[in-house]
């Protein structure tokens, strides 16, 4: 788990206070309001990177269940932590749960899921049936559907909102295809 997270706080970089970020101030991706949920205190700007880890840990790994994802498959895990800080949680988990459900051969690999956003035993025991049945090819089938949806969600985002055009081509260059 180090080195995902290590990866997502160096993409995410440093104290940032954008304008067009309804987020407000952010350093190493972590809001001030998730910051401020989780104990701290202090100015954005001086965010210790260990009080930033523990944050992701706790919020974006294990709250989620995607440390239980990666003990069946790294690379999808990978994936789910870094959508999660830049999507929300409920968004990867959901978009994970729509791709296990597309993915089952009309339930014949294993039942529909509830598409609810809990990454427990259900999806997790559909995840290990998708693994068994498309092994190395179903992870990067995995990554493409979770792209797509992440990249649809971030173009929505511009139409809908003209400020998250100052995102958009960001999020394509350093959020799609980020894991391969």
């Amino acid at each position: 788990m180090k080195a995902i997270i290590d990866g997502v706080i160096a993409v995410e970089g440093g104290f940032v206070d954008h304008p067009s970020d309804p987020g407000g101030a952010t350093k190493y991706g972590i809001t001030e309001a998730v910051a401020r949920a989780n104990g701290y205190r202090g100015h954005m700007r001086d965010l210790p990177r260990s009080t930033a880890f523990q944050i992701y840990y706790t919020r974006y790994v294990v709250a989620p269940n995607f440390d239980d994802a990666a003990e069946i498959d790294e690379k999808v895990a990978e994936e789910l932590i870094d959508t999660g800080v830049n999507a929300g949680v409920d968004r990867a988990s959901r978009w994970f749960q729509e791709a296990l459900n597309a993915f089952n051969e009309r339930g014949q690999t294993y039942a529909n899921i509830a598409e609810d956003g809990d990454v427990g035993p259900a999806t997790l025991n559909a995840f290990r049936a998708f693994k068994k049945r498309r092994g190395a090819a179903g992870t990067q089938a995995m990554l493409g559907a979770l792209d797509a949806l992440q990249g649809g969600h971030y173009l929505r985002l511009a139409d809908n909102d003209s400020k998250f055009e100052d995102f958009a081509f960001g999020w394509f260059a350093h959020r799609i295809r980020n894991v391969a």
